[in-house]
């Protein structure tokens, strides 16, 4: 079975990479999108459609706010889905999403009550969405205190916002596509059909490169429903997150401490005994040495999932944030030479970006093998008293 896998992979990168033009068309298309659309709208960002700034303002000042505010919301969740603008108008096209508060009770109504910063009534409360956080207020929709910290109260936030409706989103792709892929197995004979055709053989290298190699062939298969689930999941989202829509959800570092947790509960609760007996009373180790490497050991295993959540997210979020920051710049510039310049800059960086959406995922579930390989590895024992 293994060898027909093989020989079905390759005769499928001869199949794929035989067309060149196509691949070079998709990945150019991909990576000039973002440029393209976000290029049109330093000022629709800003949310509210305002026009040029006072007139005693210096104009490179206020296009540097209108940018930061563009980057802002694109590397920030919201409470809408929103797909373009009219800079114009200051008019948003997209969909309104479900917002869930809890305030003694339970508050469920659209988002689209929000529109034009109207306060948002609901079983006689009132609230109102501020930098993309919901504050309790009156009818008048005032808020009191600074700004950027206001003092009114804010309910608990149970929202499907932007990132949740794409991980949602993405689930169900998942499902699906894994779906049809298995049911082709059992219609054609232990052969994929259709777009499983593309998918196997990155399961297959999940298996044979990741999992077997890290965990081992008497363990890898308790393990291959979670490397796959995570690997494709971080995947699709980072190539979503490519899209000019505003999508980072790997760039949220709840999302990526969501990742890391489960990481973590099952390393600890599928771990072996040896596995703690290593950790917090190693064999063959002095007794003075034991008490000093035990709680080094203990912290380790916590910072394990810490580092698997801060590098997906810093990576993510960084590379949108330069990604942007370049986009910008053409704006600043405002010139034949600087122009053009940032603007192949930022297409180069868009081409290593979609390279980095599968490093990241290949990354994350490498480490995520490695420490599943360590819960479960056997040791000699008798071996470390020689």
């Amino acid at each position: 079975m293994h060898q027909i896998s093989e020989i079905k992979f390759r005769q499928f990168i001869v199949m794929v990479f035989s067309k060149k033009s196509f691949l070079y068309s998709i990945v150019a298309l991909i990576a000039f999108l973002p440029s393209v659309l976000l290029a049109n709208s330093p000022e629709q960002a800003s949310g509210q459609g305002e026009a040029v700034a006072k007139e005693n303002q210096d104009p490179k000042a206020e296009i540097k706010e209108q940018i930061d505010e563009v980057k802002n919301h694109h590397v920030l969740d919201a409470h809408s889905f929103t797909f373009f603008g009219d800079k114009e108008t200051g008019k948003e096209y997209g969909f309104p999403l479900p917002i869930i508060l809890w305030d003694g009770g339970l508050h469920v109504f659209s988002s689209s009550k929000f529109d034009d910063g109207k306060a948002a009534e609901d079983g006689g409360n009132y609230y109102v969405l501020h930098h993309e956080k919901i504050y309790k207020t009156d009818a008048s929709g005032t808020l009191a205190g600074d700004e950027h910290h206001p003092d009114n109260a804010k309910p608990l936030d149970f929202s499907i916002t932007k990132g949740v409706f794409t991980m949602l989103l993405i689930a169900l792709l998942m499902f699906l596509l894994f779906r049809s892929l298995g049911n082709s197995y059992s219609k054609n004979g232990g052969v994929a059909a259709g777009a499983g055709r593309f998918f196997e053989p990155i399961v297959l290298f999940v298996r044979d490169e990741i999992a077997i190699p890290n965990i081992g062939e008497r363990h890898y298969k308790k393990y291959m429903s979670h490397l796959l689930t995570v690997f494709f999941f971080i995947w699709f989202l980072n190539v979503v997150g490519m899209t000019p829509f505003g999508i980072n959800v790997t760039g949220n570092i709840s999302v990526t401490f969501g990742l890391a947790v489960i990481t973590f509960i099952i390393t600890t609760f599928t771990a072996k005994k040896d596995y703690w007996l290593h950790m917090i009373w190693m064999p063959g180790v002095p007794v003075p040495m034991k008490i000093i490497l035990a709680p080094i050991e203990l912290i380790g295993a916590i910072i394990k999932p810490f580092s698997l959540m801060i590098r997906l997210y810093a990576n993510m979020f960084a590379g949108h944030l330069v990604l942007m920051s370049l986009i910008g710049m053409m704006f600043v510039f405002k010139s034949w030479i600087g122009s053009p310049l940032t603007f192949g800059l930022s297409f180069i960086i868009s081409l290593i970006e979609i390279l980095v959406t599968l490093l990241q995922a290949y990354i994350f579930t490498m480490l995520t093998a490695l420490y599943f390989g360590a819960a479960v590895e056997e040791h000699h024992h008798g071996d470390e008293h020689h």
